[in-house]
């Protein structure tokens, strides 16, 4: 059985320990043994490397560099790496190497809770098979984001609450390679009660698949 690592805490507004929860149930439900830790400590245990998976939800927090080089360290090696919104894309500001992992960066949203579009730009990839593009009530992330990544939904900005930014098309949904691990990143998933909305949960739970080992 695969086993999936989740790691929650940090800034209470995305509802971390809630949201660890459902994250958890959703991957038991695909058959794998999940341990859930509230510390950031555990990326520096040297068993890191028997998960398949591991799943941060940790908004503006901060990792000690041996934190950090063990969590790199893991992913380089093979173990797969996945999350969403701000757990995974705003957890760790400060340390480049882990947004190098990630492939992205949050930096605003503007106009906080708006309605807005994702398009799914990757139809054909197994992630997003029978998901049309859908209207999405959240924040939309403006993110600094790595080239190299494969995008399999965006978001286009309106501009109504920045208008040096109308037309701006923003990678949501992606995955990627770090080493050997795959990463896969879904910037939708502010609070619990999005994971009804049918798309996100279903991607965020066959992107998790993916990337694990």
């Amino acid at each position: 059985m695969r086993k999936a690592l989740i790691v929650w805490g940090g800034w209470e507004g995305h509802e971390p320990e809630a949201c660890a929860t459902i994250v958890a149930e959703m991957l038991r439900e695909r058959d794998f043994a999940v341990r859930l830790e509230d510390t950031t400590r555990v990326f520096a245990d040297p068993d890191l490397a028997e998960f398949s998976l591991i799943v941060p939800i940790f908004t503006r927090s901060a990792i000690a560099p041996d934190e950090l080089a063990g969590l790199t360290g893991a992913v380089r090696a093979g173990v797969g790496l996945g999350g969403y919104h701000g757990g995974m894309g705003d957890a760790f500001r400060d340390a480049t190497e882990y947004q190098f992992m990630c492939g992205g960066q949050w930096v605003a949203h503007p106009g906080n809770i708006i309605d807005y579009r994702v398009d799914v730009t990757r139809p054909d990839d197994p992630i997003m098979a029978g998901i049309e593009s859908f209207p999405y009530h959240s924040e939309q992330y403006f993110m600094h984001v790595d080239p190299s990544i494969e995008v399999l939904a965006t978001t286009t900005f309106a501009g109504d609450h920045a208008d040096w930014i109308d037309g701006v098309v923003m990678p949501v949904v992606w995955k990627k390679r770090y080493g050997q691990g795959r990463v896969f990143y879904c910037a939708l998933g502010h609070v619990a009660s999005e994971f009804q909305v049918p798309q996100m949960r279903t991607i965020l739970a066959r992107g998790l698949e993916w990337a694990a080992r």
